[in-house]
């Protein structure tokens, strides 16, 4: 090393370390949450993401609240963060999205799911993109083509489940959601080749979404990033054939919808449908078999749900119809207790990364400017001061005249964020709830089933059965 760089890297150094005292100096002026930061740069990250019983909050979290409280300060994910698992603050999080905190995915996210993908956008951009799928999902179009699409698909799957066999439910929920966003986004149906292959290179994809963000060669990550290579070509060689020939049909389907009622360049448009079918497949699959799940263990529910569906079948038997209507779908009124539940109890969305664009003060604590922030849904929807023995699956605490306890519904629901809030509420929350009511509705009708293995659903944070849930089917007699 020459003088100069010696003398060069000696500034350098200097230079850092008054940047260093300056930035400890300013966070000493501020009345930051008690905690820990843990080691250098590593922070608490390796302990958080400790797997741990989706149905609980985890070790970490359980320890931090108890010794902190429920806002605490940590660093994660490399930076330093505010960790939220006070209710107040996550409403104050998710209303105030643009204004004082915007999304923040760690930079891995963006670089596998594209940087147009709704997941990691903000501002204008995200507003957009956002407005084209409520518009595409509108609920013209969810009462009418959807709710069809929806049904069809359960009965692929549900008619292919043979009496006394033992199946994976989380691998037969993954294929109805799969199969039904194949075919709404992009018009594939079910098990051509075609889909096939697209559904083998994404579960290599996903794979790498929920892995270690290390781009070797033989990782899962790297094997995700060549994947995704795949995908996106197969998405544009769809793009170039509906430019090329140009039918009423292609209205029905994202892809051929977006091409005509939108100005996005083509890369925006490859990122979108890649977000939305990671979106639509993988958090409805979830929910679904958290649902057969929580179901089993609760034969109280199950009769309840029967009663339900056996009405409303009867009634459209009466009037001739064989496909359920929106009005049979508005009827389901214990179901979407039981939906709601399912995701209060196993919340498959665990928390949000967003990040503070302003010195903020909530509760007598700092949030400094550009610091990370966690809102941990899991820990609002699993605290007891807010929810009545909240580990205990009890869909009854949904009704409007609860006669199994005193759960207040109007401060359930307030404190009750399965698909975020503010600007960016999950466009796709209606058809997630109308896929999950259909999928009851005729499994309930149509088969009993149990356990066939002691399984539990798991947080990676992502959830997950590592058994892939498997039970034992048997059909009903009405």
């Amino acid at each position: 090393m020459s003088d100069l760089e010696f003398i060069l890297f000696l500034l350098g150094l200097a230079l850092l370390l008054i940047f260093n005292l300056y930035r400890r100096k300013q966070n000493y002026s501020l009345n930051l949450p008690p905690g820990n930061m843990g080691w250098p740069f590593l922070g608490e990250t390796i302990a958080y993401l400790k797997p741990y019983t989706a149905t609980t909050i985890g070790k970490f979290m359980e320890e931090h609240i108890s010794r902190y409280g429920k806002i605490y300060k940590s660093h994660l994910f490399g930076e330093p963060t505010i960790v939220s698992a006070d209710a107040g603050l996550n409403r104050f999080i998710l209303q105030n999205e643009g204004k004082l905190f915007e999304c923040s995915y760690p930079r891995s996210i963006g670089g596998i799911l594209g940087k147009w993908s709704m997941l990691v956008l903000v501002g204008d951009m995200h507003r957009d993109m956002r407005t084209i799928s409520l518009n595409f999902l509108s609920n013209a179009r969810v009462r009418t083509h959807l709710l069809k699409e929806v049904e069809k698909h359960t009965l692929l799957v549900l008619g292919s489940w043979i009496e006394n066999s033992i199946i994976c439910a989380q691998d037969e929920a993954k294929k109805f959601t799969f199969n039904l966003m194949a075919e709404h986004i992009m018009s594939l149906k079910p098990g051509k080749p075609e889909t096939e292959q697209l559904k083998k290179e994404y579960i290599t994809f996903m794979k790498g979404v929920i892995s270690a963000p290390l781009n070797f060669p033989g990782t899962a990550y790297r094997k995700a990033l060549q994947s995704r290579s795949t995908i996106l070509k197969f998405i544009e060689r769809k793009m170039e054939e509906r430019v090329k020939k140009k039918t009423e049909d292609d209205q029905n389907e994202l892809l051929g919808w977006v091409l005509k009622n939108s100005n996005l360049s083509k890369e925006q448009i490859l990122d979108l449908v890649l977000s939305l079918l990671f979106a639509g497949h993988e958090t409805s699959s979830v929910a679904i078999a958290l649902g057969i799940y929580f179901l089993q263990g609760c034969p109280t529910a199950v009769q309840q749900l029967k009663e339900e569906h056996v009405e409303i079948s009867k009634a459209k038997r009466e009037l001739g119809e064989t496909e359920l209507s929106w009005d049979d779908y508005k009827k389901m009124e214990f179901t979407q207790c039981v939906i709601s539940e399912t995701l209060r109890l196993g919340n498959v969305v665990r928390f949000l990364h967003r990040k503070a664009l302003k010195n903020v003060r909530y509760k007598g604590y700092d949030i400094p400017c550009g610091w990370k922030v966690l809102p941990v849904i899991a820990a609002v929807h699993l605290d007891p001061s807010l929810f009545d023995q909240p580990w205990h699956f009890n869909p009854w605490r949904w009704l409007q005249n609860n006669t199994r306890g005193s759960q207040n519904t109007t401060t359930t629901s307030n404190n009750f964020m399965p698909f975020g809030g503010g600007p960016r509420l999950c466009a796709g929350t209606e058809l997630a709830k109308l896929e999950m009511a259909v999928f009851i509705h005729y499994l309930v009708l149509n088969f009993r089933w149990e356990l066939a293995d002691t399984d539990e659903a798991l947080a990676f944070p992502f959830v997950d059965f590592p058994k892939g849930l498997p039970i034992r089917i048997q059909p009903h007699t009405l």
